[in-house]
C-alpha cells in the first residue's frame, strides 16, 4: 500500500476609467474652507490645504473643474487598462500567470485612481466621484489580497477569482460608486460592466477517466481516496501522460486493463473540478509518489500472471510511501 499525505472561457470586462487630459496630474490646490475650525471669528494664518473653494473659486495651482461633458469622458474612456487588466485575468493558464495578471490589474486599479485624484469634478457630483475614488482604491486592495489566496492555493483559476473578486464588498462599492454617479448626473462612464462568473462546485463521477493511452493490458490500478477532497491521479510513462482519472473523495476507484510498463504517479486534490483546464479552482494542492509503479505481465506454462496496484492518497498507519510537492505549473494536467 503506498500512502502519502494529503497535500476558462474569457471573461469580457471593460471599467470605463480614463484620465482627464486637461488637469490631470496637477496637483490639488489649497481650500481655507477645509483648513480647520477658527474660534472667535479669528483667521488662521499659514498654509491650507484641501479641495476648491466654494463658490468656483480655487486656490493656485487647483486643478479646473471640468465642464459635465469634460468629466464624462474623463471617466469613459473605452478600453481603459484597468477593464483590460482585470479581464486578463481570466485567460491564465498557469499559476504563474494568474499571479502576473491579478498584480498588473491590481496596478491599474492604483493607477485608475491616482490619476481620477487629480481630475476636479463638477461641484453638483463632488461626494460621489470621492465615493468612486475610495471604491477604486478598495478594488486594488481586494485584488492583492487575491493575489496571496493564490499564493496559499486556496484560488487556483483566474476564473475562480474573478468569481471571488465578484463577491466581495469592495466590487460591491464599486458598482455602487459608479451607479450613483450615472444616478447623480447621467455619467455613465463610472459604471461597471464586469460580470464576474458564479463561484462553482463541479465534480466528475468516480473513476471517470480523463485521458487512457495505455490501456490492453491485464493489470489494474485500485486508487482510495480518504481525503476531504476530491483527486484527479495522473500517470506518466517517461514524459508521456499516459492514465488519468477521477476519484471522488471518501472513495475507492479502479481501473483496469493498463498496460506493462513503469510509471511515475501525480495527485492535485481539490475543490470545483474545471474539466476544460483539466485543474480544480480552489483549494488545490499538486503532489507526486516517489516511487514509480512497475506492472509486469508474465507467462508461466498455461497461466499468465501480472501485477496489481493499489493506493491510497491519504495518511495511513503503516504506510509506505512518500509524497513530494509538486510546482503547479509542472503538473502534469
Amino acid at each position: 500500500m503506498i500512502s502519502p499525505r494529503i497535500p476558462a472561457a474569457l471573461l469580457a470586462a471593460a471599467f470605463a476609467l480614463a484620465a482627464c487630459t486637461g488637469g490631470a496630474g496637477r496637483p490639488p490646490g489649497g481650500d481655507p474652507s477645509s483648513a480647520g475650525p477658527v474660534s472667535e471669528g479669528a483667521v488662521s494664518e499659514g498654509a491650507v490645504s484641501g479641495g476648491p473653494v466654494s463658490g468656483g473659486v480655487a486656490s493656485p495651482g487647483a486643478p479646473p473643474e471640468l465642464t459635465p461633458e469634460a468629466y464624462e469622458i474623463a471617466l469613459e474612456a473605452p478600453g481603459g487598462p484597468l477593464g483590460t487588466a482585470v479581464g486578463d485575468i481570466a485567460k491564465a493558464r498557469t499559476i504563474r500567470s494568474l499571479k502576473q495578471r491579478i498584480g498588473r490589474a491590481r496596478d491599474a486599479a492604483d493607477a485608475a485612481a491616482g490619476r481620477l485624484s487629480g481630475v476636479r469634478p463638477p461641484a453638483d457630483i463632488g461626494p460621489e466621484h470621492a465615493d468612486y475614488l475610495t471604491a477604486l482604491r478598495g478594488v486594488g486592495d481586494r485584488l492583492g489580497a487575491l493575489g496571496d489566496a493564490v499564493d496559499g492555493r486556496s484560488l487556483c483559476t483566474g476564473p475562480a477569482v474573478l468569481a471571488r473578486l465578484g463577491t466581495s464588498d469592495e466590487f460591491a462599492a464599486l458598482k455602487e460608486a459608479g451607479a450613483d454617479l450615472a444616478g447623480g448626473g447621467d455619467y455613465r462612464g463610472g459604471i461597471v460592466t464586469v460580470k464576474p462568473p458564479a463561484e462553482r462546485a463541479r465534480r466528475l463521477g468516480n473513476g471517470t477517466i480523463l485521458r487512457s493511452a495505455v490501456r490492453g493490458g491485464y493489470a489494474s490500478l485500485t486508487v482510495k481516496n480518504g481525503n476531504p477532497r476530491d483527486g484527479v491521479v495522473t500517470l506518466l510513462k517517461g514524459r508521456t501522460k499516459a492514465l488519468s482519472f477521477y476519484v471522488r473523495k471518501k472513495s475507492t476507484a479502479k481501473i483496469g486493463n493498463i498496460r506493462d510498463g513503469t510509471y511515475h504517479v501525480y495527485f492535485t486534490t481539490g475543490a470545483d473540478y474545471d474539466r476544460s483546464a483539466r485543474l480544480f479552482t480552489r483549494d488545490c494542492a499538486f503532489q507526486r509518489f516517489d516511487d514509480t509503479m512497475r506492472f509486469h505481465t508474465s507467462r508461466v506454462g498455461s497461466q499468465i500472471r501480472w501485477t496489481d496496484w493499489r493506493l491510497t492518497l491519504n495518511r495511513t498507519a503503516g504506510g509506505n510511501a512518500k509524497v513530494d510537492d509538486v510546482d503547479p505549473d509542472d503538473f502534469p494536467s
